[in-house]
């Protein structure tokens, strides 16, 4: 797993040229392109979350594609749509912003929930449907989703099922005085820097190491664990809503990348423990009477 390694340095390097004091939320959204995975980023904004899905898209020399959730965007704005061409008398498909490979969708909670479903198919199966046929999407394939969660004004709740089918959850946070103090000095310049990242990975290599990862071997004893930890959020008294088997799957992919960039062919219980909060956040849905007590997901997984 050295290989992989090796890879994850140079990559993590590069991104924290401009993402500068967040090496676990960095980490994080390498471990969910490893396992390819999607992000939702819920945080203020400001905070760099766009500046990082660029910056990973540049590095890994992917096509960037950014969709702006707004509520008069139509699913035809996200897949594409068919125009028709009078010169040859047919019809041509425009392909939509859903083609890149790092796709970055900002304030997915604006859009309406007829356009927030146009993805599910896109998140699950990598391919979308227009006019009766399927489109194969290309690889890889990561949507990041941004989401405030202090502004509610105009705005459509994610439903369970797209929740469930984010790989993991972040917050990006507001840097320290250091950080934010390195960052206005990079910012002192006519380009901007994410302009000046050297493309260090290609996408055939990104595709190569997600399969590789999926080599690493779980033990049966974390395997166990994994299983454990998702079954009790279902037998949870606070919770309305336990984790699915999709967060067992993503908890088991999970452990493998984590234990492969550190160059390890076997996961471990430390692989692990970082991911449950991360992975299972959305996942859970609280009991209104609970929520009422300033009860949260993170303080019932974390019990």
């Amino acid at each position: 797993m050295q290989e992989i390694k090796d890879w994850y340095d140079s990559l993590k390097q590069s991104v924290e040229k401009i993402i500068i004091g967040k090496e676990d939320v960095i980490r994080l959204l390498l471990t969910a392109l490893l396992c390819e995975g999607h992000v939702l980023l819920e945080d203020v904004p400001g905070v760099g979350k766009t500046i990082l899905a660029r910056s990973v898209a540049k590095s890994i020399g992917g096509v960037f594609k950014r969709i702006q959730g707004t509520p008069d965007l139509m699913p035809t704005d996200i897949i594409g749509v068919s125009i028709y061409n009078p010169s040859d008398k047919k019809f041509k498909f425009h392909p939509g912003p859903i083609t890149g490979n790092i796709v970055l969708i900002d304030e997915i909670n604006r859009a309406t929930p007829r356009s927030q479903s146009a993805l599910l198919e896109a998140m699950e199966n990598r391919k979308i449907s227009v006019e009766g046929k399927t489109l194969k999407l290309p690889e890889p394939f990561l949507i990041i989703a941004t989401e405030n969660p202090v502004e509610f004004e105009g705005t459509f709740p994610l439903p369970e099922a797209q929740k469930d089918r984010f790989f993991l959850t972040l917050q990006m946070g507001y840097p320290d005085k250091k950080s934010e103090d390195e960052i206005l000095l990079s910012h002192n310049r006519i380009k901007h820097p994410v302009d000046d990242l050297a493309r260090i990975t290609d996408i055939d290599t990104v595709i190569k190491m997600q399969k590789k990862v999926k080599t690493v071997n779980v033990p049966e004893s974390l395997e166990n664990m994994i299983l454990a930890v998702v079954r009790e959020t279902r037998e949870e008294e606070r919770l309305e809503l336990g984790a699915s088997p999709r967060a067992s799957r993503d908890l088991y992919r999970g452990v493998q990348a984590s234990a492969a960039i550190k160059g390890n062919s076997q996961a471990r219980l430390e692989d692990l423990l970082p991911l449950i909060v991360p992975v299972l956040l959305k996942r859970i849905k609280i009991k209104p009477e609970y929520l009422l007590r300033k009860v949260n997901e993170e303080k019932i997984i974390e019990d």
